[in-house]
Protein backbone atom coordinates (compact mmCIF):
# COMPACT_ATOMS: atom_id res chain seq x y z
CA UNK A 1 0.00 0.00 0.00
CA UNK A 2 1.18 3.44 -0.55
CA UNK A 3 0.80 6.15 1.77
CA UNK A 4 2.34 8.84 0.34
CA UNK A 5 5.00 10.91 -1.83
CA UNK A 6 7.44 9.56 -3.06
CA UNK A 7 5.51 8.43 -6.34
CA UNK A 8 6.23 6.09 -8.69
CA UNK A 9 5.23 6.58 -12.59
CA UNK A 10 6.42 2.89 -13.04
CA UNK A 11 3.68 0.88 -14.98
CA UNK A 12 2.79 -2.76 -14.25
CA UNK A 13 3.45 -4.82 -17.08
CA UNK A 14 0.21 -5.57 -18.32
CA UNK A 15 -0.63 -1.84 -18.35
CA UNK A 16 1.85 -1.05 -20.01
CA UNK A 17 1.46 -3.38 -22.76
CA UNK A 18 -2.17 -2.34 -22.89
CA UNK A 19 -1.34 0.76 -23.06
CA UNK A 20 1.08 0.28 -25.86
CA UNK A 21 -1.77 -1.70 -27.79
CA UNK A 22 -4.10 1.11 -27.30
CA UNK A 23 -2.16 3.61 -28.74
CA UNK A 24 -1.17 1.51 -31.64
CA UNK A 25 -4.89 0.41 -32.77
CA UNK A 26 -5.92 4.56 -32.20
CA UNK A 27 -3.18 6.42 -33.03
CA UNK A 28 -2.66 9.92 -32.53
CA UNK A 29 -5.66 11.40 -30.85
CA UNK A 30 -6.97 14.78 -30.57
CA UNK A 31 -7.85 15.50 -26.17
CA UNK A 32 -11.30 15.46 -25.97
CA UNK A 33 -11.41 18.55 -23.44
CA UNK A 34 -10.59 20.78 -26.28
CA UNK A 35 -13.38 19.89 -28.66
CA UNK A 36 -16.84 21.13 -28.67
CA UNK A 37 -18.70 18.81 -25.39
CA UNK A 38 -20.42 16.66 -28.15
CA UNK A 39 -17.66 15.91 -30.33
CA UNK A 40 -15.93 14.77 -27.15
CA UNK A 41 -17.99 12.78 -25.73
CA UNK A 42 -18.47 10.89 -28.75
CA UNK A 43 -14.94 10.58 -29.00
CA UNK A 44 -14.71 9.64 -25.40
CA UNK A 45 -17.32 6.90 -26.31
CA UNK A 46 -15.96 5.76 -29.32
CA UNK A 47 -12.70 4.78 -26.71
CA UNK A 48 -14.78 3.28 -24.59
CA UNK A 49 -16.43 0.86 -26.81
CA UNK A 50 -12.64 -1.42 -26.66
CA UNK A 51 -13.96 -2.04 -23.01
CA UNK A 52 -17.65 -2.92 -23.42
CA UNK A 53 -17.29 -6.41 -25.04
CA UNK A 54 -17.78 -9.79 -23.62
CA UNK A 55 -20.63 -8.47 -21.25
CA UNK A 56 -21.57 -10.39 -18.32
CA UNK A 57 -24.96 -12.50 -18.48
CA UNK A 58 -28.10 -10.50 -16.69
CA UNK A 59 -31.02 -11.68 -15.03
CA UNK A 60 -32.73 -8.12 -16.42
CA UNK A 61 -31.02 -5.58 -17.65
CA UNK A 62 -33.34 -2.11 -18.74
CA UNK A 63 -33.38 1.57 -18.41
CA UNK A 64 -36.26 2.48 -15.84
CA UNK A 65 -36.36 6.93 -15.27
CA UNK A 66 -35.81 8.69 -12.45
CA UNK A 67 -39.24 10.88 -12.35
CA UNK A 68 -38.65 14.81 -12.46
CA UNK A 69 -38.51 15.68 -8.73
CA UNK A 70 -39.99 19.86 -8.35
CA UNK A 71 -38.02 20.07 -4.63
CA UNK A 72 -34.73 19.71 -6.32
CA UNK A 73 -35.40 21.40 -9.60
CA UNK A 74 -34.31 18.01 -11.38
CA UNK A 75 -35.91 16.64 -15.17
CA UNK A 76 -36.52 13.01 -15.63
CA UNK A 77 -33.15 10.98 -15.51
CA UNK A 78 -33.07 7.59 -17.39
CA UNK A 79 -31.07 5.10 -15.42
CA UNK A 80 -29.88 1.73 -16.57
CA UNK A 81 -31.00 -1.50 -14.78
CA UNK A 82 -28.46 -4.62 -14.71
CA UNK A 83 -29.84 -7.47 -12.01
CA UNK A 84 -27.79 -10.33 -11.99
CA UNK A 85 -28.68 -14.13 -11.85
CA UNK A 86 -29.35 -15.07 -8.21
CA UNK A 87 -29.33 -11.79 -6.80
CA UNK A 88 -29.42 -10.84 -3.64
CA UNK A 89 -31.63 -8.21 -1.86
CA UNK A 90 -30.40 -4.77 -2.53
CA UNK A 91 -29.34 -2.05 -5.17
CA UNK A 92 -26.12 -0.43 -6.00
CA UNK A 93 -26.52 3.07 -7.18
CA UNK A 94 -23.57 3.43 -9.64
CA UNK A 95 -22.50 7.08 -10.72
CA UNK A 96 -20.47 6.74 -13.94
CA UNK A 97 -17.19 8.75 -14.11
CA UNK A 98 -16.18 11.01 -16.96
CA UNK A 99 -15.03 14.33 -15.79
CA UNK A 100 -18.38 15.47 -14.85
CA UNK A 101 -19.01 16.00 -17.96
CA UNK A 102 -17.84 12.54 -20.28
CA UNK A 103 -19.34 8.98 -20.29
CA UNK A 104 -22.42 7.34 -20.00
CA UNK A 105 -24.19 4.47 -18.33
CA UNK A 106 -23.45 2.68 -21.66
CA UNK A 107 -19.66 3.66 -21.19
CA UNK A 108 -19.47 1.76 -18.39
CA UNK A 109 -21.78 -0.86 -18.83
CA UNK A 110 -19.18 -3.83 -18.61
CA UNK A 111 -17.68 -2.56 -14.89
CA UNK A 112 -21.44 -2.04 -13.80
CA UNK A 113 -22.52 -5.86 -14.72
CA UNK A 114 -18.75 -7.20 -13.32
CA UNK A 115 -19.99 -5.41 -10.04
CA UNK A 116 -23.60 -6.78 -10.02
CA UNK A 117 -21.77 -10.12 -10.03
CA UNK A 118 -19.71 -9.76 -7.59
CA UNK A 119 -21.25 -8.00 -5.10
CA UNK A 120 -25.12 -10.21 -5.67
CA UNK A 121 -26.77 -7.31 -6.49
CA UNK A 122 -28.67 -5.15 -8.45
CA UNK A 123 -26.88 -2.28 -10.35
CA UNK A 124 -28.56 0.81 -11.12
CA UNK A 125 -26.68 3.83 -13.37
CA UNK A 126 -28.25 6.95 -13.37
CA UNK A 127 -27.54 9.33 -16.96
CA UNK A 128 -27.40 12.42 -14.82
CA UNK A 129 -27.01 15.49 -16.84
CA UNK A 130 -23.45 16.49 -18.07
CA UNK A 131 -21.09 19.81 -17.51
CA UNK A 132 -20.85 22.39 -19.06
CA UNK A 133 -24.17 22.46 -20.55
CA UNK A 134 -25.30 21.53 -17.04
CA UNK A 135 -22.87 22.61 -14.32
CA UNK A 136 -22.52 22.30 -10.77
CA UNK A 137 -24.83 21.59 -8.71
CA UNK A 138 -26.97 19.61 -12.01
CA UNK A 139 -24.99 16.52 -12.06
CA UNK A 140 -25.27 16.14 -7.78
CA UNK A 141 -29.01 16.55 -7.60
CA UNK A 142 -29.60 14.12 -10.52
CA UNK A 143 -27.63 11.35 -7.75
CA UNK A 144 -30.24 13.31 -4.95
CA UNK A 145 -32.98 12.30 -6.88
CA UNK A 146 -31.69 9.45 -8.00
CA UNK A 147 -31.73 8.39 -4.41
CA UNK A 148 -35.02 9.78 -3.13
CA UNK A 149 -36.81 7.87 -5.59
CA UNK A 150 -35.16 4.59 -5.48
CA UNK A 151 -37.44 2.93 -2.95
CA UNK A 152 -40.30 2.95 -5.74
CA UNK A 153 -38.30 2.28 -8.78
CA UNK A 154 -37.09 -0.34 -6.79
CA UNK A 155 -41.12 -1.38 -6.21
CA UNK A 156 -41.63 -0.62 -9.59
CA UNK A 157 -38.74 -3.19 -10.59
CA UNK A 158 -39.45 -5.93 -8.45
CA UNK A 159 -36.76 -5.55 -6.12
CA UNK A 160 -36.04 -4.96 -2.64
CA UNK A 161 -34.28 -1.32 -2.01
CA UNK A 162 -32.41 -2.37 0.47
CA UNK A 163 -29.30 -3.17 1.67
CA UNK A 164 -28.52 0.48 -0.40
CA UNK A 165 -25.02 1.08 -1.63
CA UNK A 166 -23.73 4.25 -3.36
CA UNK A 167 -20.72 3.87 -6.01
CA UNK A 168 -19.18 5.77 -7.85
CA UNK A 169 -15.72 6.07 -9.83
CA UNK A 170 -13.55 8.98 -10.78
CA UNK A 171 -16.00 12.08 -11.15
CA UNK A 172 -18.66 9.68 -10.29
CA UNK A 173 -16.94 9.06 -6.76
CA UNK A 174 -17.17 13.13 -6.11
CA UNK A 175 -21.04 13.16 -7.11
CA UNK A 176 -21.43 9.81 -4.89
CA UNK A 177 -19.62 11.15 -1.95
CA UNK A 178 -21.14 14.74 -2.18
CA UNK A 179 -24.67 12.95 -2.20
CA UNK A 180 -24.37 11.51 1.01
CA UNK A 181 -24.00 14.67 2.14
CA UNK A 182 -26.27 16.29 0.50
CA UNK A 183 -28.58 14.09 1.73
CA UNK A 184 -27.14 14.62 5.22
CA UNK A 185 -27.93 18.28 4.90
CA UNK A 186 -31.34 18.18 3.93
CA UNK A 187 -32.31 16.12 7.08
CA UNK A 188 -32.87 12.81 4.11
CA UNK A 189 -32.23 9.52 4.77
CA UNK A 190 -29.25 8.26 2.78
CA UNK A 191 -27.41 4.71 1.68
CA UNK A 192 -26.87 3.37 5.32
CA UNK A 193 -25.11 0.45 4.58
CA UNK A 194 -21.70 2.02 2.42
CA UNK A 195 -20.35 3.52 -0.38
CA UNK A 196 -17.86 2.55 -2.95
CA UNK A 197 -15.47 5.22 -3.84
CA UNK A 198 -13.19 4.52 -6.63
CA UNK A 199 -10.10 6.41 -7.55
CA UNK A 200 -12.48 9.70 -6.65
CA UNK A 201 -11.77 13.47 -7.56
CA UNK A 202 -12.64 15.15 -4.50
CA UNK A 203 -10.66 18.51 -4.18
CA UNK A 204 -9.47 20.86 -7.37
CA UNK A 205 -6.01 20.78 -5.89
CA UNK A 206 -4.04 21.22 -8.41
CA UNK A 207 -0.99 21.69 -7.02
CA UNK A 208 -1.39 18.32 -5.14
CA UNK A 209 1.72 15.69 -4.34
CA UNK A 210 0.59 13.49 -7.22
CA UNK A 211 -1.22 16.14 -9.69
CA UNK A 212 2.68 17.78 -9.48
CA UNK A 213 4.65 14.51 -9.89
CA UNK A 214 1.61 12.83 -12.47
CA UNK A 215 1.37 16.52 -14.53
CA UNK A 216 2.08 14.96 -17.88
CA UNK A 217 0.43 11.67 -16.78
CA UNK A 218 0.71 8.68 -18.55
CA UNK A 219 -3.36 8.71 -18.73
CA UNK A 220 -4.80 11.27 -17.10
CA UNK A 221 -3.01 15.14 -16.92
CA UNK A 222 -3.50 17.89 -15.10
CA UNK A 223 -4.14 20.39 -18.15
CA UNK A 224 -6.98 17.99 -18.71
CA UNK A 225 -8.49 17.72 -14.96
CA UNK A 226 -8.29 21.21 -15.06
CA UNK A 227 -10.32 21.71 -18.01
CA UNK A 228 -13.06 19.56 -16.14
CA UNK A 229 -13.04 21.62 -13.36
CA UNK A 230 -13.61 24.52 -15.25
CA UNK A 231 -16.44 22.99 -16.84
CA UNK A 232 -18.79 21.58 -13.98
CA UNK A 233 -17.74 24.53 -10.94
CA UNK A 234 -16.13 27.56 -13.37
CA UNK A 235 -16.24 29.64 -10.19
CA UNK A 236 -13.21 28.75 -7.74
CA UNK A 237 -14.93 29.96 -4.38
CA UNK A 238 -17.79 27.57 -5.18
CA UNK A 239 -15.12 24.69 -4.76
CA UNK A 240 -14.51 24.96 -1.27
CA UNK A 241 -18.38 24.37 -0.39
CA UNK A 242 -18.11 20.13 0.16
CA UNK A 243 -21.18 19.50 -2.08
CA UNK A 244 -18.76 20.69 -5.17
CA UNK A 245 -15.02 19.10 -2.91
CA UNK A 246 -16.13 16.90 -0.39
CA UNK A 247 -12.85 16.42 0.91
CA UNK A 248 -14.16 19.91 2.95
CA UNK A 249 -16.66 18.06 4.32
CA UNK A 250 -17.18 18.63 8.54
CA UNK A 251 -15.76 16.32 10.76
CA UNK A 252 -19.37 15.33 12.00
CA UNK A 253 -20.37 15.18 8.59
CA UNK A 254 -17.64 12.64 7.85
CA UNK A 255 -18.09 10.90 11.06
CA UNK A 256 -21.73 10.10 10.08
CA UNK A 257 -21.10 8.74 6.24
CA UNK A 258 -21.67 4.66 6.15
CA UNK A 259 -18.59 2.42 5.94
CA UNK A 260 -16.97 3.67 2.55
CA UNK A 261 -14.32 1.39 0.69
CA UNK A 262 -11.62 3.42 -0.74
CA UNK A 263 -9.99 2.45 -3.55
CA UNK A 264 -7.05 4.90 -6.18
CA UNK A 265 -4.84 4.00 -8.61
CA UNK A 266 -1.13 4.48 -7.90
CA UNK A 267 -0.02 6.01 -11.42
CA UNK A 268 -2.78 8.83 -11.11
CA UNK A 269 -2.74 12.92 -10.92
CA UNK A 270 -6.06 11.84 -8.63
CA UNK A 271 -4.20 9.61 -5.74
CA UNK A 272 -3.34 12.69 -3.48
CA UNK A 273 -7.36 13.18 -3.39
CA UNK A 274 -8.10 9.33 -2.03
CA UNK A 275 -5.08 10.19 0.38
CA UNK A 276 -6.27 13.53 1.78
CA UNK A 277 -9.67 12.42 2.19
CA UNK A 278 -8.65 8.97 3.92
CA UNK A 279 -6.72 11.56 6.46
CA UNK A 280 -9.64 13.31 7.07
CA UNK A 281 -11.68 10.33 7.19
CA UNK A 282 -9.25 9.45 10.51
CA UNK A 283 -9.12 13.01 11.86
CA UNK A 284 -12.56 12.66 11.83
CA UNK A 285 -12.21 9.06 13.91
CA UNK A 286 -12.56 7.11 11.59
CA UNK A 287 -10.34 4.12 10.31
CA UNK A 288 -10.62 3.39 6.64
CA UNK A 289 -7.55 2.43 5.04
CA UNK A 290 -7.27 3.25 1.06
CA UNK A 291 -6.38 0.06 -1.09
CA UNK A 292 -3.71 1.76 -3.67
CA UNK A 293 -3.29 -0.47 -7.02
CA UNK A 294 0.01 -0.31 -7.97
CA UNK A 295 1.52 0.25 -11.29
CA UNK A 296 -2.10 1.24 -13.12
CA UNK A 297 -3.58 4.28 -14.33
CA UNK A 298 -6.51 6.21 -13.65
CA UNK A 299 -9.85 4.65 -15.54
CA UNK A 300 -8.12 1.16 -15.02
CA UNK A 301 -11.65 0.02 -14.11
CA UNK A 302 -12.91 0.10 -17.08
CA UNK A 303 -10.45 -2.28 -18.69
CA UNK A 304 -11.78 -5.60 -16.94
CA UNK A 305 -11.50 -7.72 -19.77
CA UNK A 306 -7.24 -7.59 -20.23
CA UNK A 307 -6.52 -6.08 -17.02
CA UNK A 308 -6.14 -8.72 -14.04
CA UNK A 309 -5.85 -5.88 -11.64
CA UNK A 310 -8.72 -4.55 -12.60
CA UNK A 311 -10.84 -7.75 -11.96
CA UNK A 312 -9.33 -8.11 -8.69
CA UNK A 313 -10.33 -4.38 -7.55
CA UNK A 314 -13.88 -5.47 -8.62
CA UNK A 315 -14.02 -8.02 -6.99
CA UNK A 316 -12.95 -6.46 -3.83
CA UNK A 317 -15.35 -4.21 -4.30
CA UNK A 318 -18.29 -6.71 -4.06
CA UNK A 319 -16.73 -8.61 -1.58
CA UNK A 320 -16.78 -4.78 0.66
CA UNK A 321 -20.63 -5.11 -0.47
CA UNK A 322 -21.31 -8.35 0.66
CA UNK A 323 -19.86 -8.05 3.54
CA UNK A 324 -21.78 -5.04 4.78
CA UNK A 325 -25.07 -6.54 3.27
Amino acid sequence: MITGAPFSAELAPEMAALMQRIAREDGPQPDPTTLPPAEGRRLAAAGNRRWNVDLPEMAISREIAVPANEDLGTPAIACRLHVPPEARPGVIVFVHGGGFSFCSPETHERCARLLAVEAGLAVLLPDYRLAPEHPYPAGLTDVAATLRALPMLATAAGLPAEPLFLAGDSAGANLALAGLIHEMRADRPAPASGALLLYGNYDADFESPSFRFFAEGPGLTRAKMQRYWRFYVADRDMRGDALACPVFAEPAELAALPPLHLMAAAVDPLLSDTLALQSRLAAAGRNERAAIVPGVVHGFLQMTNDLPQAREAIAAAGRFVRHHS
